[in-house]
């Protein structure tokens, strides 16, 4: 190797030692920030990896992606009056020189009974192309709820009595939210890990569903 392929080297060694540096001064400060969030509400937390506890999940069709699976910093408890976890996730997709990272922030609530999957998600470019192939969604009486989200579930009748006037009220003024039921599961997500300010508006917003969700469903429980 001549002189400058061995500095080439060189520095490319050193944008990635301080790479490494960076990415591990910002997880441990990611960490303080919601160990001390936990404890504000009142949530144990864990930062460890934990491949067992994300497989627990893997009904939900968003934790049952790619390989490579684990959660980590995972809040858990009671809060208002819900057993909630709160965590990041990570996914790995291809192999290789291909393979992608994915790192997702994941919000769970249980509910009291077991329901049909039921997935509701901002509508856009891939779903569009899954109703063109025949993957239909959930039409509603709201043609301005109907162009702004896709509503899949095998179960109709369920995907109208969660889809009621107040939820789909909310749902329009939060166009953002992606959510899945499932079992005992009511699960909220974005495409992106979120940063430790965002995790208790997002919270609150998960209890709010929670909330809006009809009595008389659990009734049937």
């Amino acid at each position: 190797m001549d002189r400058g392929g061995i500095l080439i080297f060189i520095l490319f060694a050193a944008v990635v030692i301080v790479a490494v540096i960076l990415g591990s001064l910002a997880a441990r400060k990611r960490r303080g920030e919601l160990a001390r969030l936990a404890a504000r509400l009142g949530l144990q937390f864990s930062p460890d990896k934990d491949s067992a506890f994300a497989d627990g999940w893997s009904f939900l069709a968003k934790l049952a992606r790619g390989s490579n699976r684990y959660a980590f910093n995972i809040l858990s408890g009671e809060h208002e009056g819900h057993r909630v976890f709160v965590f990041d996730y990570h996914h790995r997709t291809g192999s290789g020189k291909n393979a992608q990272h994915h790192y997702l922030t994941f919000f769970i609530l249980l509910l009291p009974g077991a329901f049909p999957e039921l997935t509701i998600a901002p509508e856009g470019l891939l779903s569009k192309l899954a109703q063109a192939l025949g993957y239909a969604d959930i039409d509603f009486e709201s043609a301005e709820f109907s162009r702004a989200f896709c509503v899949r579930s095998k179960d109709k009748r369920f995907a109208y009595d969660v889809c009621n006037a107040q939820m789909m009220e909310y749902l329009l003024a939060n166009r953002d939210l992606d959510l899945e039921i499932e079992g005992p599961a009511l699960a909220l997500t974005q495409d992106r890990r979120l940063s430790v300010s965002e995790i208790e508006g997002n919270l609150a917003r998960l209890l709010r569903l929670r909330a809006l969700l009809p009595g008389y469903l659990f009734d049937k429980t």
